[in-house]
């Protein structure tokens, strides 16, 4: 037991020595290393007077003392939460989940699964996965996997039991709407990989729309592949969706922009008190290509979203729309430790091309008000910048939009039918319908009218003019769970984004996009001459 407490002690000093000292490491950042074992003479007298503390605790608290629980839950975390709200300790799993994030794949069945009803149920089997050549489905209500029930499981528990090393076996155990008893899958896990590029389609003529929904190893490699797939050369115009996008790696941030910017142009520069500073610019560039963008932001658009969003409304080379933007200009390097727990410890701010930071301040109020926007949007007035064209911009509080638009709340009919019953109408639907609908299907009078009298049967109460005052965001948003069951979720999200409102009026701000890009170009000129 000694020795283990000794190990960590050793661990905890680890972690002290990288609050002091993770600046250090800020040319990695978001890449894993590993941290050199310190030895016994290497202790700092902060440890030695943390080691004194736990063992006055371990020796007089009225139970046994449980280390791990101790150090891990408890010191290392409560360290952690003084510094600021993005330096995060990851325990050996949380730490591998977040390595298979950034590599963009896992190992497991390859399918959503998530709470409905107090119930664990595949929201959506991924196209070509096991899961899905298996048989499973939208709606399977997850019983036993691998003999063990799920009941008191939550859906992080649920989903590790679902993943595991490559070529192992799983039995899923599930009960499906309209089938008596229950289904066994019996599933091989293999390599699953998720594209953080959703396939791009054209949403008006000329006009193509690409979603970005997160930044890992591939990103930018997915999205070159995207642009030439679509023939960029054709373009009238792009909308590069970055909404709820929560970031992810810096260099993928850099190589996305310089697919919309000239070479050497700057997209963000990073400092910190032992960061050698550095300014990343655009190593390929757009090669001519100059037609208008706009790009969607919203409150859940941050790090290295804002990066991207912020390098071209500096360089004046898209129109923002939407909300603004979270507001985390923290740069996070990513360590690997001893034991397999890792580290996301702050080493420096990054800056857009014209110099602000816009981080928004935390030093007033919790960390979980920082995280959930309980004080409000601010900017700040002492950091004032000029964009390429000599816009004002402001740093402080996110990206502030050229353009604003926010998604109306949903009703209290609305926030109800999201919630539970569309998902629940789509699994009841298709065991009475067939599941092969036409290409271009969307739900008509009679498929509102069966919703209607499902929730009736539901003894659910609502308003039948409220209903009819909804119905087209009824039946956009019950054709989006309709088409997760007929035909996967990829193309439930295209049929989505398709039909989103935003996305239109993207496509109704492309004059502004351009008319921002013609004069760029103008003040480009005239102070070349």
């Amino acid at each position: 037991m000694a020795r283990r407490l000794r190990s960590l002690f050793l661990f905890f000093a680890i972690v002290v020595a990288f609050s002091y000292l993770g600046g250090r490491f800020g040319g990695s950042v978001q890449a894993a290393m590993d941290v050199p074992d310190l030895n016994d003479s290497g202790t700092s007298s902060e440890t030695a007077a943390f080691e004194r503390f736990y063992d006055l605790v371990n020796s007089n608290f009225a139970d046994p003392l449980n280390a791990d629980k101790a150090i891990y839950a408890g010191a290392i975390p409560g360290m952690l939460a003084t510094l600021d709200p993005h330096t995060t300790f990851f325990d050996p799993r949380a730490f591998r989940q977040l390595l298979d994030e950034q590599k963009g794949h896992y190992f497991g069945v390859g399918m959503e699964v998530g709470p409905r009803n107090n119930k664990t149920v595949v929201l959506a089997p991924f196209a070509g996965s096991p899961a899905y050549r298996a048989g499973l489905r939208p709606g399977d209500v997850l019983v036993t996997i691998n003999d063990k029930p799920t009941d008191n499981l939550n859906t992080t528990e649920i989903a590790d039991l679902l993943k595991g090393p490559r070529s192992t076996p799983v039995k899923i155990v599930v009960s499906r709407e309209g089938r008596a008893g229950y289904l066994t899958f019996n599933v091989v896990r293999e390599e699953i990989k998720r594209k953080s590029v959703t396939d791009g389609f054209f949403a008006a003529p000329g006009i193509a729309y690409i979603k970005i929904s997160s930044f890992d190893d591939n990103t930018s490699r997915e999205l070159d592949d995207d642009l030439q797939r679509l023939d960029q050369n054709k373009f009238q115009g792009l909308i590069l969706d970055l909404r709820d996008n929560p970031g992810g790696i810096l260099n993928q941030a850099v190589d996305v922009t310089g697919a919309f910017l000239r070479r050497g142009m700057t997209v963000v520069s990073a400092r910190g008190r032992d960061y050698s500073a550095k300014t990343y610019t655009v190593r390929t560039g757009a090669r001519g290509r100059d037609y208008p963008m706009v790009v969607l932001v919203n409150a859940y658009s941050a790090s290295a979203s804002e990066i991207v969003a912020g390098a071209l409304q500096d360089q004046d080379r898209a129109w923002i729309l939407g909300e603004t933007t979270f507001g985390k200009g923290l740069v996070q390097s990513v360590l690997s430790l001893s034991d397999g727990a890792g580290l996301a410890l702050t080493t420096a701010h990054f800056y857009t091309p014209s110099g602000r930071l816009i981080q928004r301040d935390y030093s007033h109020q919790s960390f979980f008000d920082y995280r959930y926007h309980k004080d409000g949007v601010t900017r700040n007035p002492n950091d004032v910048k000029m964009t390429t064209s000599g816009r004002t911009v402001y740093g402080g509080g996110g990206i502030t939009p050229d353009e604003d638009y926010k998604a109306p709340r949903l009703d209290s009919l609305e926030n109800q039918l999201y919630r539970t019953y569309l998902f629940q109408f789509a699994r009841w639907y298709f065991t009475t319908h067939p599941k092969n609908l036409p290409a271009g299907w969307m739900p008509d009078q009679q498929t509102l009218d069966e919703l209607r009298g499902y929730l009736r049967d539901q003894h659910f109460d609502f308003d039948d003019a409220q209903f009819t005052r909804d119905s087209e965001w009824i039946k956009r948003d019950l054709g989006k769970e309709m088409y997760v069951f007929a035909f996967g979720v990829d193309e439930s999200n295209k049929v989505f984004a398709k039909t989103d409102p935003e996305v239109r009026k993207a496509i109704d701000s492309m004059p502004q996009a351009a008319a921002l890009l013609e004069h760029a170009k103008r003040v480009t000129a005239q102070r070349r001459q």
